[in-house]
């Protein structure tokens, strides 16, 4: 049945809202507020948590940059020390101690065995080393050499001797012995000598290095030996 309310307006019962939407609608906007206040404190704390960590991590790093800045000023002065020493053995490699080879020379000389096996003297010795890659003759050694006897033979044992020496290692061999008499002085000691041409040519740096051989080609690897059958293979 249709029920019609013909009262006037102001002797009408209000209309209430009903108590169950009430309490829904409050515990909505509880929950709401409470999920936002927790929201909220999350972010702030982890917001305080993450500049915390920024601002040590500046202060370490702060810290840090000077050893940064030290170990590569070392790592740089290493790079030039390294540079410096390979340019010095580069030089060192490429040069040729004349004192020693001189040293070296004149221990050939003196083993002349007092003129059994040979008595040489050497006048205007001239030593030249040029270290232009370009150049066909790295370096020379020349001399006029004399041999105090009348046998050609000993101007040849001390070219031999200087080929056997230490002194060679550094030098193309000798050319043949060539020569020729002097006038016989029998007021002189010895009365009789022969004067003969020394003249040496160096060899070039990758030559004494060993890195290529005479010829200008790489030395080739020695091939292993192959090796001899035990007996239990022969078996």
């Amino acid at each position: 049945m249709i029920r019609i309310n013909l009262l006037p307006e102001e002797y009408r019962k209000k209309a209430r809202t009903p108590i169950k939407l009430v309490l829904a609608l409050a515990a909505v906007v509880t929950v709401n507020a409470g999920m936002a206040t927790w929201w909220a404190w999350q972010r702030i704390g982890i917001q305080a948590e993450i500049e915390s960590e920024a601002a040590s991590l500046q202060t370490e790093m702060d810290g840090l940059n000077p050893q940064v800045t030290y170990h590569q000023s070392l790592e740089s002065e290493a790079k030039q020390y390294k540079t410096r020493e390979e340019a010095l053995a580069s030089i060192t490699t490429s040069r040729i101690s004349w004192t020693k080879k001189l040293d070296e020379l004149i221990d050939v000389v003196n083993r002349g065995q007092n003129g059994q096996r040979h008595l040489v003297w050497l006048d205007d010795l001239q030593v030249s080393q040029t270290t232009d890659p370009k150049a066909k003759v790295p370096g020379t050694v020349r001399a006029s050499g004399h041999s105090g006897s009348d046998k050609f033979a000993q101007v040849a044992n001390f070219l031999e001797d200087l080929e056997g020496s230490t002194f060679i290692a550094d030098f193309q061999p000798p050319a043949p012995p060539e020569g020729s008499q002097t006038n016989v002085d029998e007021t002189l000691m010895p009365p009789v000598a022969w004067s003969f041409p020394l003249s040496l040519t160096l060899k070039s740096t990758e030559e004494r290095l060993g890195k290529v051989t005479k010829d200008g080609k790489k030395p080739s690897a020695k091939k292993p030996a192959p090796k001899k059958p035990t007996e239990e293979a022969k078996k």
